[in-house]
């Protein structure tokens, strides 16, 4: 699923070096020298969208010379409101033609795989397909609302072969059970970058952890690839043949590692950073009583984690009510990242210093943040409160409990700081 970086963009890097791009062969075809339709898969890449692979269709006619690989996958940076639309969540996407020599130049650059699969269509089907994709490629119709999991490049690829199909791959994939979710995917797909993991595991929503079947599951331009390989449909006399006739690797990326088979498991270090973050809060809060150096730290790094926090909550908030990521709505996380904890960025160290007026609100917020963390964990065994965000549970709950638990004693200590403070110092008395 090439998400972010279009076909477009990549085909710069062609231009730079045509007589590269001019060098490049198209692969052997197979015997039947009529309309040739393959499915063409790219793998894995280095930048975080081309960890979910791409794919496209490729229509070559040795008769007429046409060589036009079709990808959904191509988007303009400066199209007008762009970027308006894709903080919104409503940003278009839009079909783009290019030859096989450049395509294959590309993805040899960027050291990802490309795969084809010859399919075995009907004369008539490979002209329906051709047909399809000519008039989507049209100006006026090669451009759409682009959504993440639902109508991506791949999926797109999907409902195209489906269409010429019959709904044959349609009716041989929904409804078949897969025992996983879009979560499930995306974790598993971005293991090496824990930083993105993390992104994805606060951002998405419940929406991600409903189980997916196949056709859903196709989503993935490796699983389009997968299911195409297992399908049987009928051929030109009617009897059963295998979709795909021929596969072979066009390019077969160097030193890249297989997709990873599942998820990491990451909740212990989750568990482990908010345990530890929690117990140094707790430690120094006790401490800022009696020394400065502990005041200052207690301050830096419970305002951190309140900032972090706070303006999490309010991303979330604005995801679910201002835009159209529909992945991202009612996101139970905001239980335990939430906008309450902002005002608290200046009342906690405010009261660490002894400030106070600062003391019943501080108390009072932090023990509201403490509370909705609490809630957020208790409310997951009811049903239809099951997001899978134990991750984001095993960081925020131990640091808001924790911060309530230093506010409350900061705020009885409050009194006794301020007489402290009101205590004249004596006068030096002779000898």
């Amino acid at each position: 699923m090439k998400s972010f970086v279009p076909a477009l963009l990549l085909a710069l890097f062609a231009l730079l070096a045509p007589d590269a791009a001019r060098a490049q062969r198209l692969p052997a075809l197979p015997a039947d020298t009529g309309l040739q339709v393959a499915l063409v898969t790219m793998g894995q890449g280095d930048q975080v969208w081309e960890r979910f692979g791409h794919n496209a269709l490729w229509i070559y006619d040795p008769a007429t010379g046409e060589d036009a690989v079709y990808n959904y996958g191509v988007f303009d940076f400066n199209s007008p409101g762009y970027w308006s639309r894709f903080m919104k969540g409503d940003w278009l996407y839009m079909l783009g033609i290019d030859g096989m020599r450049r395509t294959l130049y590309v993805y040899q650059y960027f050291n990802r795989t490309v795969e084809a699969q010859w399919l075995n269509l009907t004369p008539a089907q490979k002209l329906e397909l051709k047909s399809f994709l000519e008039t989507n490629a049209r100006p006026e119709n090669r451009d759409y609302l682009y959504d993440y999991f639902r109508d991506n490049c791949s999926t797109r690829i999907r409902d195209a072969l489906d269409r010429v199909l019959g709904g044959r791959l349609k009716a041989a994939t929904a409804g078949q059970p897969t025992g996983t979710t879009y979560r499930w995917h995306s974790d598993r797909l971005v293991a090496e970058d824990p930083v993105v993991q993390f992104g994805l595991a606060g951002g998405l929503g419940p929406r991600a952890d409903r189980p997916i079947d196949e056709w859903e599951e196709m989503f993935l331009p490796f699983k389009v690839r997968d299911q195409v390989r297992e399908i049987r449909v009928p051929g030109v006399d009617g009897r059963p043949v295998p979709l795909v006739a021929r596969e072979e690797v066009l390019f077969q990326a160097a030193g890249r590692a297989p997709e990873a088979a599942k998820p990491p498991a990451r909740l212990p270090w989750y568990v482990l950073i908010g345990a530890t973050l929690a117990a140094a809060l707790a430690f120094l809060g006790i401490r800022t009583m009696h020394s400065g150096a502990a005041r200052f730290l207690f301050s830096a790094l419970s305002a951190f984690w309140l900032l972090f926090s706070g303006t999490g909550g309010v991303i979330l908030l604005a995801l679910w009510t201002m835009t159209n990521h529909r992945i991202a709505y009612a996101n139970e996380n905001l239980f335990q990242l939430s906008p309450l904890a902002l005002p608290l960025v200046l009342l906690l160290p405010s009261l660490a210093y002894g400030a106070r007026w600062a003391a019943k609100p501080a108390k009072a917020l932090a023990a509201a943040v403490a509370l909705s963390s609490l809630l957020g964990f208790v409310l997951q065994v009811l049903p239809g409160l099951d997001q899978v965000n134990g991750q984001i549970i095993a960081l925020a709950l131990p640091v808001n409990l924790a911060l309530a638990w230093v506010a409350r004693r900061m705020a009885a200590w409050a009194p006794e700081r301020a007489k402290a403070a009101a205590v004249p110092a004596r006068a030096p008395v002779a000898a």
